[in-house]
């Protein structure tokens, strides 16, 4: 396998249903359950159990985020404190709202917002690179994109990429709107903290060459300016990038005609 294809491998290295059964919120399939978590979820009123799938009536649907509470505080996963849509499909309408920690347990697909930030310098091209705080929950210390974040709950992609540029890279909201929508990444992988069902919106950002980012949020530990050709040897030789990192930046290496 060659070393760009071997990281678009490891995102999608899950199988389904794989011994999962379907979780479905009334006729809708929003995500697949794990047989240990169907039986967990039998003991809350509204939720069904049968041989190959677990339902969350639709009118108990709103009570989805006070399920996942209770799951979090038996150990279940991590709360996060962030609510995100659940949606069937991409642009789907919102069945209901869970806790970001519950999304790989339920498999429920995740929207994120990636940016690469660029600066063209004397005819070649850069590209910013945020090194992850270490106290970071997932990829600590990796390396990452100058602004990338999950769609909470009641935003568009859109707006997150604003949102997350002044809080990760203290990017100005008139300067973070010249980005430009340049593809969609998905894939379903298999993660330590379950199953990761994620779309990517992808965008490129065109920095002045003045423009010099820091943390405001402190997600980020600091920020580097890299030649695009080391980022590609990077991306080529190790795993030093966060793991969806890697397919943004192949997408990015693809359209330049770098790879």
């Amino acid at each position: 396998m060659d070393p760009f294809s071997r990281h678009i491998a490891a995102c999608n290295n899950a199988v389904l249903p794989g011994g999962r059964l379907r979780f479905c919120i009334g006729a809708m399939q929003v995500g697949w359950v794990l047989p240990d978590l169907a039986r967990a979820l039998g003991d809350f009123a509204g939720v069904t159990v049968a041989a190959d799938a677990v339902t969350l009536a639709e009118d108990a649907a709103g009570t989805f985020s006070e399920i996942s509470r209770a799951l979090a505080d038996a150990g279940w996963f991590r709360w996060r404190d962030e609510a995100f849509d659940v949606r069937a499909r991409a642009g789907g309408p919102v069945l209901a709202r869970v806790d970001r920690g519950a999304l790989p347990k339920f498999g429920v697909l995740s929207e994120g917002a990636h940016v690469n930030g660029l600066v063209r310098r004397d005819g070649l091209l850069f590209v910013w690179v945020a090194r992850r705080a270490a106290d970071k929950a997932l990829d600590p210390g990796k390396f990452d994109h100058i602004v990338a974040g999950g769609v909470p709950a009641g935003m568009t992609p859109w707006q997150t990429l604003i949102k997350e540029a002044a809080e990760e890279a203290a990017i100005p909201a008139a300067l973070a709107a010249t980005a430009v929508p340049v593809a969609e990444v998905g894939y379903a992988m298999e993660r330590p903290e379950g199953l990761r069902r994620d779309l990517l919106y992808c965008y490129d950002l065109v920095l002045p060459d003045d423009f010099v980012p820091h943390a405001a949020d402190g997600e980020v530990e600091s920020f580097l300016l890299w030649p695009v050709e080391r980022v590609l040897e990077a991306v080529r030789r190790s795993d030093d990038f966060k793991f969806n990192v890697n397919l943004v930046l192949i997408d990015l290496f693809r359209r330049f005609g770098l790879v």
